[in-house]
């Protein structure tokens, strides 16, 4: 990885001072030989931290590839003893989580099909109470903040005191780019409430695909994640499970070669100096932006009036058609993507229907 090391705050228990953690390993174990190949040659990189493999897949369909289950522990088991590097194994239930304690897993994962049930969530933190062992949460299927939270709270609750989360996308049924929509925002602002908590990306199912494993997880780094989870195995066409995002130990080793790392630069006061000037510069446009906003919902409250005294419906197609056209148009013209610009609009005449709403529901009660 090239550029200066990000430096890590000391209660981030998942990353050292020298670089973020990197996790890796195949989907699936599917053979102890393929297993321990993988294993071996990805150690042999020296920049992977943690051995990651699947022994329970939690799948949509019965007759998909499910998992070996429990006979794949003393597999991990050997690929611990032979390379050192520590093992990590998803977990969706209490019954997976004694048997990986048994096993002398080292650290647990909970998926995102997991995380969206708060129920078998805390049948797992119920099962982990009183052990001391690292767990990372991944956010749920669905773009719920709070559910992922709650998750974490819940480890919390049980005692556990070294905790991660992995970002690993949000399922879209419209989304054609990624395998799971990133959704960036939401991680973020997870981030921003549990700031001790380690936040790791996991590329491999955001993206689906190899093409782009390293373009999401440069921008994972650009936005100070501390880590990446990424899937490798030793014959990624021929994998049981997700064979289109894993990679081979030799291109991964490559990929991590070429991130870049950025510096945050919190402690040296020339850079804060100047970085704040741009600051105060957005801070200044923002609030002259919610003033503007202000303004636009009067006049929103006074068409609304308009509306209701003319027996008019509050939503006019013909006019809202002419608002996105206008919008899309004037993206282009200011170097604004027209997808931003469709939902500022959107939710900009949201907002403007609700006031108009609050007209019609205030006149009816007078």
């Amino acid at each position: 990885m090239e550029g200066r090391s990000i430096k890590r705050a000391s209660n981030k228990w998942l990353t050292t001072e020298s670089k973020p953690v990197i996790i890796a390993g195949p989907c699936s174990a599917e053979t102890e030989e393929q297993v321990l190949e993988t294993a071996r040659r990805i150690k042999k990189s020296g920049k992977v931290d943690i051995f990651r493999a699947g022994i329970w897949k939690p799948r949509t369909r019965p007759d998909s590839f499910e998992g070996v289950g429990e006979i794949g522990l003393p597999w991990l088991q050997k690929v611990k003893w032979e390379t050192g590097l520590p093992i990590t194994v998803e977990v969706a239930k209490a019954s997976h989580v004694e048997l990986c304690l048994k096993a002398g897993i080292d650290i647990l994962w909970i998926g995102a099909r997991t995380t969206v049930n708060p129920f078998a969530v805390q049948d797992i933190a119920d099962a982990l109470a009183g052990v001391d062992i690292p767990i990372l949460v991944k956010n749920p299927i669905n773009p719920d903040l709070t559910l992922w939270l709650g998750a974490v709270e819940r480890m919390q609750k049980a005692g556990l005191k070294k905790i991660g989360a992995i970002h690993r996308g949000f399922s879209n049924l419209g989304e054609t780019y990624y395998r799971n929509t990133p959704q960036w925002q939401i991680a973020l602002e997870f981030k921003r409430m549990m700031p001790s908590i380690p936040l790791i990306c996991d590329p491999s199912h955001i993206c689906g695909r190899r093409d782009i494993l390293f373009e999401v997880g440069q921008k994972a780094f650009d936005l100070n994640y501390d880590g990446l989870m990424i899937e490798s195995h030793i014959d990624p066409d021929n994998a049981w499970s997700d064979a289109k995002q894993q990679i081979t130990p030799e291109v991964l080793q490559d990929m991590l070669s070429k991130f870049v790392l950025r510096k945050d630069f919190e402690d040296e006061a020339p850079v804060q100096n100047e970085l704040q000037y741009l600051r105060e510069r957005i801070d200044h446009i923002d609030n002259e932006l919610i003033n503007l906003l202000s303004d636009r919902m009067s006049i929103a409250r006074e068409i609304g009036s308009f509306k209701k005294e003319h027996n008019m419906t509050i939503l006019q197609l013909k006019r809202w058609n002419e608002i996105i056209n206008r919008s899309m148009k004037k993206a282009n013209n200011v170097r604004l993507s027209e997808v931003f610009i469709l939902k500022l609009i959107r939710a900009i005449h949201d907002e403007s229907i609700e006031q108009q709403s609050i007209v019609f529901r205030n006149e009816k009660s007078e």
